[in-house]
């Protein structure tokens, strides 16, 4: 499976968006496999690793994000479970889950009642161990901000206004990780 063929059935390769989505990706992945070498004893699957982390958000297109030059019909918070779709229509039924699993540090079904988010109702917390890596490395590279790594603190400041159970999960994950 080459991640990038199946990006290009979905973009223009000579749109913004797809640098842009194509850039971070490979930051995400990139990330994700330094912090899975610091732990061979976790058995992480890198080849499926690289592949889901290039894949990840590859239903941006379908969300409203003028700044990275998505003009789709949905919210961006929408990205994740939009993609996961396109990836189970492409037979991808593993990469779908970290697409889906992705968005924050992972949403709960009590957020999205309790939120009333647009997603559907089902729990959307990274569960493998790839997943969570995945999730991990994402959030240290912004769609905006290409090139630049976050820092912990700064991730923990972003992701703090979407609840306590967001920030536990970072933290276990920087246990685990770093």
């Amino acid at each position: 499976m080459n991640p990038v063929d199946i990006l290009l059935r979905y973009y223009d390769p000579d749109s913004r968006v797809f640098r842009i989505l194509l850039e971070h990706s490979r930051q995400v992945a990139g990330k994700a496999e330094e912090l899975a070498g610091r732990h061979p004893e976790l058995l992480v699957d890198l080849p499926f690793v690289r592949e889901a982390a290039l894949l990840h958000d590859i239903g941006i297109f379908l969300t409203r994000a003028p700044s990275i030059d998505c003009h789709g019909e949905m919210p961006y918070v929408c990205h994740g479970y939009l993609g996961a779709d396109l990836l189970r229509a492409e037979g991808f039924p593993r990469h779908a889950l970290v697409c889906e699993r992705h968005t924050g540090a992972g949403i709960s079904l009590k957020t999205i009642r309790e939120e009333r988010l647009p997603l559907p109702e089902r729990e959307m917390i990274p569960r493998s161990i790839e997943e969570q890596l995945i999730c991990f490395a994402d959030k240290f590279f912004s769609k905006t901000r290409l090139g630049e790594e976050k820092t912990v603190e700064e991730i923990r400041r972003e992701i703090a206004p979407f609840g306590e159970e967001s920030v536990i999960r970072l933290e276990k994950w920087r246990e685990l990780f770093s």
